[in-house]
């Protein structure tokens, strides 16, 4: 996580001075219409992963196999639908209403093609990277992704120097590494998994019970990418690309993190389903507090310098032509990101538990606000972060309905879960903000000043952690381990 972090931020600091502000606020805009289609993968991607998942914690391997056959022609069928819809409606809504400079049309719909190819090669590979989750193979998880962080790497310093159109060298580039990246991942698990060499077939009845499990999971993917990529095209479409190609700094920074926090998760997940499809529920609900209280620690120290030095820390990372209102956006950013993934483990539990349609039925409707609400922020004249603003409080008011809907689907009680997974965790981190606030008080900004913040973050994080967050049996642990080293 740490390599393909360091990588990443340096790769897109490439990315940005060889194509501009505004041919990265073309691929960021332009991009988002195919990344919109993304929530039927992030539906697809949950439903495939529980019944992988399941079926490996049942110990059935003719059962498993049909899963995994009846996945793989899910995908396919998926693929086949979201090539329909870009290549119509997504071409309707580039030429007749996105707000993009004339001259760069042409290479505009290049990235709507090859963003649809990158696409579909994901979607197609979910199976495979499902299965290698499930078994908790997070070595040749690392190895790969660290592999396609290096490949993104080759394709920045190759943009860089070529004399062509950057824009498209970028869009088709993007395909060749999806394709080796995602080859790698099936390569694995054919070479590991038996069931991931069955053919792909649809069983009827799977199909129905899938179908039934990822569209009620559809509206909780598909209000997350309105209220995303949604309201990117919103800002595009009031502010224009200098507004998409900052959302798209900010968004960098977040993409970053939330690979972090994804890898933290996929150790996390497979151990929590397994344990309540077992039967084991008091230790489910033990890692579903345990879970939250540490990504919101995780989360929050990264974020702690950004809260004080965003624009220091972008200057230092994408030089001098950052794009306005860049910075205070990633505060913004990562303030709704830590929001939306901190209580992320009550989704996995509901998700092991099967009984879904309620809870997506109500956290849907409550996380849809956010996309009404910022359309009529903007049509009154409000700033285009007011869209965050609305993002971050629909999303608070989200996470009291997801504690309230699972405690009745799960048994998991939302006075337990609070007290024991987000008060632990918001204490420490309330403390380190109080004390960091005060750091552009009394400290010029400098480029060391992000390592005071971050240094004095960190270290009041710890203190406060130790004496607030953790329980006995997790201060023994720690000891335990400070001995043995």
């Amino acid at each position: 996580m740490g390599v393909m972090m360091v990588i990443g931020l340096f790769t897109y600091r490439i990315i940005l001075r060889a194509l501009g502000v505004t041919d990265y606020g073309v691929y960021s805009a332009v991009g988002g219409v195919v990344t919109l289609f993304m929530l039927v993968m992030n539906t697809v991607v949950g439903a495939v992963s529980r019944y992988i998942t399941v079926g490996l914690g049942k110990g059935d391997p003719d059962r498993l196999r049909t899963i995994f056959g009846t996945s793989l022609a899910v995908m396919a069928g998926f693929c086949l639908l979201i090539a329909l819809l870009t290549e119509t409606a997504g071409l309707w809504y580039l030429h007749h209403r996105m707000v993009l400079p004339p001259e760069r049309m042409e290479a505009a719909a290049v990235v709507l093609h090859t963003s649809l190819l990158v696409l579909v090669v994901n979607l197609l590979s979910i199976p495979f990277t499902a299965d290698i989750n499930a078994h908790e193979h997070m070595g040749a998880y690392a190895y790969i992704s660290i592999l396609e962080a290096l490949l993104k790497l080759a394709v920045a310093a190759a943009v860089w120097y070529s004399p062509a159109d950057k824009l498209v060298v970028y869009a088709w580039m993007l395909v060749a590494v999806a394709l080796l990246s995602r080859g790698a991942y099936a390569l694995y698990a054919l070479l590991r998994f038996p069931e991931s060499r069955t053919p792909w077939h649809a069983d009827g009845h799977l199909v129905k019970e899938m179908g039934a499990f990822a569209g009620w999971n559809f509206l909780g993917s598909g209000a997350y990418m309105l209220n995303t990529q949604g309201i990117n095209q919103l800002m595009n479409l009031f502010f224009g690309v200098t507004a998409n190609a900052a959302r798209g700094v900010a968004d960098k920074v977040e993409q970053v993190v939330r690979q972090f926090a994804t890898n933290i998760a996929l150790a996390l997940n497979p151990a929590l389903t397994k344990a309540y499809v077992g039967g084991n529920k008091e230790y489910a609900f033990e890692l579903v507090c345990k879970g939250s209280k540490y990504y919101f620690w995780i989360l929050w120290i990264i974020a702690i310098p950004f809260f004080t030095d965003a624009d220091i820390l972008l200057r230092l990372w994408l030089g001098d032509g950052l794009p306005a209102d860049a910075a205070f956006f990633t505060k913004l950013t990562l303030l709704c990101f830590v929001v939306d993934f901190t209580p992320g483990t009550l989704n996995v539990l509901v998700q092991a538990g099967g009984r879904i349609r309620r809870y997506y039925l109500w956290t849907s409707l409550v996380a849809g606000l956010a996309f009404p609400i910022t359309y009529a922020a903007y049509r009154l004249g409000a700033p285009a972060w007011s869209g965050y603003v609305a993002f971050c409080g629909v999303y608070l008011v989200k996470s009291v309905v997801m504690m309230r809907v699972a405690q009745q689907e799960t048994g998991l009680s939302w006075k337990v879960y609070f007290r024991k997974g987000l008060w632990p965790a918001l204490v420490p981190g309330l403390m380190a903000l109080m004390v960091i606030s005060f750091i552009p008080e009394v400290l010029p900004p400098a480029w060391w000043r992000f390592l005071v913040s971050a240094a004095l973050g960190a270290a009041t994080m710890g203190v406060s952690i130790w004496h607030y967050g953790l329980t006995e049996g997790e201060k023994s642990f720690v000891r335990s381990k400070l001995h043995r080293k």
